[in-house]
């Protein structure tokens, strides 16, 4: 039998086992573990049957249920925190649904040593999922009603054994998992994937998610059938708050100031989120929980950069820039679960993001006649730029679904809805006077000091050459529905499960573009539009350009003569994505070893429209394409308890990863001049092969060691290239496009260790020690043609872009009496950002390596009020990436520490 059809052979047999009428239910427990004085959520306690060995974790609502229970006379345990709080003795009869609430913390009980909020809550809190999941995951618990002590998920996220975040402006935004593109990570929001906002991109930014309803950050690195299979790296879940995690009202409220310490701007933000559950006379309960987040961020970096332009160690241009930044985020969620009984639970899900960036980029770009050396001046062209646009991005997903018991049948559906759209309704994207000046040089390879003369700095220099503008959409929405259904059993006495389901998704992503470029201009210079001179903390800047002015000035402009025809068109395209999913899949827990096996069906098709332009005709045509592909992806994991603090895990998984809607892109335009640019929709899906080994070590209260060695197998790796010279490019000078490649592949190793010391004699048992490290490996084959290659394709090796070789956290915290102190470092060593020469290595950049430390601090005057303090950044790190060698810089951003300070009410 072929290897990768055994998994789907072992479901096969259970599904002949599920339906035999030899194997039959015995009863079922079900319950709740519920707080007497509503102070602590109990959604990740563990229900242990101690004389079957039989381990389940609360989910939502603290609700737990173990099916298939012989009859007999047992011993229920209750486990929090690493602690026993609840033993008692259970009868369970032939075909009885067993029912028993568990009500802790009541007067008569003392359980103040329970864990309920704070680092060492959240650390074992997230130890216990990860511990008792089939498949290998991460997680991180909120602290109490979500709040993150992180600025935002992605940065939380960054604490997570193989996770790096990818920043903007200073600002953590995208997740990569194991050292993967963001682009080739899925993210959802409580079973619902999220398209993205960006034109081109898959990624979604996780800094505009409320942190007020974010229960938990799931990261899935080996997937289960179940699941999509869109992730080579790894799948992040963000699991928002329910209701009935509470038994009557509560509210949280948040009251925060900023200080951004480089452009001395101070900064508001503010969170509510709250709830109430419902109890009917009829045991009925409903639960609704909302949210609202406000942030209101002003801030700036500087910045220098040569893009790459050194020739050995001559320069042949770069650029000083100055940005002035605002950025407001506004959040919103409701949320209603319907628990009708114990068997049956209606939900529905909303969430609402708007991410609205207003940037300022004043810059000056100079280009020398001929490349110069440091120290050494010669004549050079420059021209002073502006950018100034405001884009918002918004977020709204849905999802309706339920889930209900039926005997040994459990069936699970959810309806779901998101949209993402990007509107730049009209900014400035180049406003560009130009000069010529002699005795130009510049100090320092790795952070360019500029050396101009006097006239450099004086406006009446510079004449206006050309100012460009633009208007732009994109729209991403997906709708899905998904049903799953499972059958618990008996497969020899061993407790077994069967599930099977389907998906249905269909995608439309849209981009609409014009661009306009206004030349008519009666001999202005910049004096006549100049702003103040920026304070600029890499040295002089000289005069800056007013917005204001510039847009008064192309106000009076014909619009209609200045439309960029090519521009305008060539961008526009609509793309659809139909998948269609199918699974089998099951479960067998054979003494101490848990197996999962099982397969997943994926079939994709795509629809693209866009449009290709012959500048010699002057010709625009519409451009159609169809593509189809399907994946069958077998899976195998392993679960072996050494005994019970030790277990192992293996994992053979597959996942399949589409190409990105800029990669895709339905657009082909030739300038005339043998250049051309082009999409390419043919693109075939890249699929990877995972393997996973591991074992994890729990010792005590929020303790664990865990060591994962993992390697991904990735076929039809896509890049971008260059076909000048080949086939029917023979005659171009560059034809730049993406391409399938040959495979590439990623090996590496985690570590991870965490500890409270509550050993040590007080005041240190409240110190809290965490620690990770990843280390891998990479590569991946590239090629191009090249301009005069003769159609002779050159190859050669490179790592994959965006892939640290180390990465790590190390984590100090202190909770005691009130007081919580957590300072985190973050490192990420130097990878490989962008390949700028395909046939040569010279020209590519890297990302320097990063050390990022934060502080936090916060101490609880009392139940309902905490007062916090936050210092992100402490050492300024700045963002360096340089060409070839670190002393070659490609760009050097400074952008100094961000100051925080607030205070939260709580009432529960």
């Amino acid at each position: 039998m072929n290897f990768r059809l055994k998994p789907l052979a072992a479901v096969i047999a259970l599904a002949g086992a599920a339906t035999s009428p030899a194997v039959c239910a015995d009863g079922n427990l079900e319950g709740r573990v519920a707080d007497g004085k509503n102070i602590a959520v109990y959604s990740d306690a563990v229900i242990r049957i101690e004389e079957l060995n039989r381990e389940v974790l609360t989910g939502k609502a603290g609700r737990f249920r173990m099916p298939q229970l012989k009859a007999g006379r047992y011993t229920l345990t209750v486990t929090i925190g690493g602690k026993e709080i609840e033993r008692r003795s259970i009868t369970i009869e032939d075909n009885q649904n067993k029912s028993i609430d568990i009500t802790l913390n009541q007067e008569t009980q003392d359980v103040e040593e329970v864990l309920v909020v704070g680092q060492a809550a959240q650390l074992q809190r997230a130890l216990d999922r990860q511990r008792f999941a089939d498949n290998t995951i991460s997680v991180i618990t909120a602290d109490a009603i979500g709040q993150l002590p992180d600025a935002n998920a992605a940065e939380a996220l960054q604490r997570v054994p193989g996770l790096s975040i990818e920043r903007d402006q200073g600002e953590g935004r995208f997740v990569r998992v194991r050292g993967i593109s963001p682009d080739l990570n899925s993210v959802s929001v409580n079973g619902t994937q999220l398209p993205a906002p960006e034109a081109g991109r898959r990624a979604v930014a996780l800094d505009v998610m409320p942190s007020e309803l974010i229960s938990a950050l799931v990261v899935t690195k080996t997937l289960t059938p179940d699941m999509d299979a869109n992730a080579i790296g790894g799948s992040i879940e963000v699991e928002s708050l329910s209701a009935l995690d509470r038994e009557g009202s509560f509210y949280t409220m948040r009251v925060e100031g900023s200080y951004d310490e480089l452009t001395e701007q101070s900064s508001p933000a503010l969170g509510l989120s709250g709830g109430n559950t419902l109890t009917f006379d009829n045991g009925q309960r409903l639960g609704i929980a909302g949210a609202l987040s406000y942030d209101k961020r002003k801030f700036g970096s500087d910045n220098v950069e040569t893009g790459g332009a050194w020739d050995e160690d001559a320069l042949e241009s770069f650029e000083i820039r100055d940005y002035s930044i605002e950025r407001e985020r506004l959040g919103a969620a409701l949320n209603f679960d319907y628990e009708v009984n114990a068997n049956n639970h209606l939900y529905l899900r909303t969430l609402y993001s708007s991410f609205t960036d207003d940037e300022q980029r004043q810059a000056s770009v100079i280009e020398f006649e001929d490349a110069l050396t440091a120290g050494s001046t010669g004549s050079a062209d420059v021209a002073r730029e502006l950018k100034a646009r405001e884009e918002t991005q918004e977020i709204v997903s849905t999802t309706f679904g339920g889930e209900h018991f039926i005997d040994d049948w459990t069936i699970e559906y959810a309806l779901g809805y998101s949209k993402a759209n990007e509107d730049e309704p009209g900014g400035i994207s180049g406003a560009v006077f130009e000069s010529s000046f002699d005795d130009m040089g510049f100090t320092n390879t790795r952070k360019p000091k500029l050396q101009a003369p006097a006239e450099y700095f004086a406006a009446s220099n510079y004449d206006i050459d050309k100012v460009k503008y633009t208007e732009a959409y994109t729209e991403d929405e997906q709708n899905s529905l998904r049903f799953d259904i499972t059958r618990d059993l008996f497969v020899k006495d061993y407790p077994a499960q069967f599930k099977f389901g389907g998906k249905y998704a269909s995608r439309e992503k849209i981009q609409n573009e014009d661009a306009w470029k206004f030349k008519d201009f009666n001999d202005e210079t910049l004096a006549d539009v100049a702003a103040a001179e920026p304070d600029y903390g890499l040295g002089r800047f000289g005069p800056a350009i007013s917005a204001d002015a510039i847009y008064e000035l192309i106000s009076v402009q014909d619009k209609a003569d200045a439309l960029d025809d090519e521009a305008s068109q060539i961008a526009d395209y609509r793309i659809t994505e139909d998948i269609s999913a199918a699974y089998l899949m099951a479960n067998i827990e054979i003494d101490e070893l848990l197996l999962l096996a099982g397969v997943r069906y994926e079939d994709t098709e795509h629809h693209f429209k866009g449009f290709s332009y012959d500048a010699d005709a002057e010709v625009f045509s519409v451009y159609r394409n169809d593509n189809q592909y399907s994946h069958v992806l077998p899976s195998v994991q392993a679960r072996y308890r050494l005994n019970d603090s030790t277990q192992l895990r293996a994992a053979w998984t597959n996942s399949v990863v589409r190409p990105t809607f800029e990669q895709m892109a339905p657009s082909f335009t030739d300038d005339g001049s043998a250049e051309a640019e082009m999409g390419n929709p043919a693109l075939d899906a890249m699929t990877s092969a995972n393997f996973d080994l591991g074992i994890e070590h729990f010792t005590g209260t929020a303790g664990a060691l865990s060591a994962f060695v993992f390697r991904k197998d990735i076929s039809d790796f896509i890049f971008e290239t260059d076909l000048a010279g080949s086939g029917d490019f023979i005659d171009y000078e560059e034809v730049a496009t993406y391409s399938n490649g040959d495979d590439a592949s990623i090996s590496g190793i985690e570590l991870a260790a965490s500890q409270r010391l509550e050993m040590l004699p007080a005041p240190f048992d409240g110190l809290l020690l965490s620690a990770n490290l990843t280390y891998s490996d990479s590569e991946a084959n590239i090629r191009s043609y090249g301009e005069g290659a003769d159609g002779v394709a050159s190859e050669r090796t490179i790592d994959l872009p965006n892939q640290s070789d180390i990465t790590g956290n190390l984590v100090i915290g202190y909770e005691k009496d009130g007081l919580m102190l957590r300072l985190a470092t973050n490192y990420k060593s130097e990878y490989l950002l962008e390949v700028n020469d395909l046939a040569s290595q010279d020209g590519d950049i890297y990302q320097a390596a990063q050390t990022q430390l934060d502080l936090s601090a916060a101490y609880e005057i009392n139940p309902q009020v905490k007062v916090n303090f936050e210092i992100a950044n402490i050492t300024d790190e700045p963002y360096y990436t340089y060409q070839n060698k670190e002393k070659y810089n490609a760009q050097y951003e400074d952008y100094g520490p961000t100051y925080r300070l607030g205070v939260t009410f709580s009432s529960f």
